[in-house]
């Protein structure tokens, strides 16, 4: 597993950069087949978060954690990510893998600059699962949803998290 070290308003010195690549790199002793590691460190006033994410068969796995300290944040946020293998390494499974293409959303003609705008396009690997995989993987990364293939139906559903606490899910009526 490669580990590739980002920082934003941090320079990330080699010491800091190597303590992150092994403590990182130790997640690969827990499960095979572990995609690239990406890693972000950013500084913002007194507050050193970082966010790693992790592909694994098909799944994501990420973590994010926000100390006084890079190493410290670096720390926390292996843990968490062992425990998250810990909890979901039964669940893993491997499966194939099919890109989404990205749709381009056209700007109104009179774009005004106040109005909320689109700033961020995310493009992610998509395969079928069934729903029970898809809250599995919807709570590995700690979202609200999550947009999947489902295997039974062969539509793409959402699943959500509901306001009580329960799940939702979306599918589409022809």
């Amino acid at each position: 597993m490669k580990v590739q070290v980002r920082g934003r308003n941090i320079e990330v010195t080699d010491a800091l950069k190597d303590y992150v690549v092994k403590r990182v790199g130790k997640l690969n002793k827990f499960i095979d087949n572990m995609g690239d590691a990406q890693v972000t460190m950013t500084v913002e006033k007194d507050s050193h978060r970082i966010e790693v994410t992790v592909p694994i068969n098909g799944m994501i796995l990420r973590g994010e954690e926000s100390t006084g300290d890079m190493y410290t944040s670096t720390d926390l946020v292996v843990e968490k990510l062992e425990k998250q293998i810990g909890k979901y390494k039964g669940k893993l499974q491997k499966r194939g893998v099919r890109i989404v293409n990205e749709q381009k959303l056209p700007l109104p003609a009179a774009y005004d600059e106040e109005a909320p705008r689109l700033v961020k396009t995310k493009r992610f690997a998509i395969k079928p699962v069934s729903v029970e995989e898809a809250l599995l993987q919807m709570n590995l990364l700690g979202h609200n949803f999550f947009v999947f293939s489902n295997a039974e139906t062969e539509q793409v559903n959402v699943v959500y998290k509901r306001k009580d606490g329960n799940f939702g899910l979306i599918e589409p009526e022809f």
